[in-house]
């Protein structure tokens, strides 16, 4: 069995115009959402084990956030330039490549990859998974290599709004 642990990068700021995408931080919202989700997401079962984040500045400032909020835990994480897609084919691809030997993974990225990975993995629809929204799937496979679209078990999908 593989787990996916999903979390969308909390709200952004759009206060710096000159900055591009990728350099934009969160704003006081998604700061407040990354301390509100962090609890949450951990007591889903979310281990924060093996965390991959898209290179983007608000990404990292999301996991950033969340291990800010649980200083009883290391926290650490990678950055990886492969996660800054909104490709939810490039999310697949990526933990097609995945190490064998990790049986649970943290993806830190970006709408609409992380809904579309989501819909086509798990067995719940959802419209649209907000910033700093969490989702959680279980694969029946032991190997990366051999997971397929529509076969994940949806165990868990929250949201900042369910606990503010």
């Amino acid at each position: 069995m593989k787990t996916v642990h999903l979390i969308r990068h909390a709200k952004s700021s759009w206060n710096h115009p000159g900055l591009s995408d990728i350099e934009r931080p969160l704003n006081n919202r998604g700061r407040e959402a990354c301390a509100i989700m962090a609890p949450q997401i951990l007591d889903a079962g979310c281990n924060f084990d093996t965390i991959h984040c898209s290179i983007a500045t608000r990404a990292q400032n999301t996991i950033e956030g969340l291990a800010a909020a649980l200083p009883d835990r290391s926290i650490t994480w990678s950055s990886e330039s492969k996660l800054y897609t909104f490709s939810s084919q490039d999310l697949f691809d990526y933990c097609l490549d995945l190490d064998n030997g990790l049986t649970s993974i943290v993806l830190v990225g970006h709408n609409p990859a992380m809904t579309g990975f989501a819909n086509g993995m798990g067995d719940q629809s959802i419209d649209n998974l907000p910033t700093c929204g969490y989702v959680q799937i279980e694969l029946p496979t032991e190997s990366w290599k051999e997971i397929t679209p529509e076969t994940g078990t949806t165990k868990t999908i929250l949201t900042p709004k369910m606990f503010r």
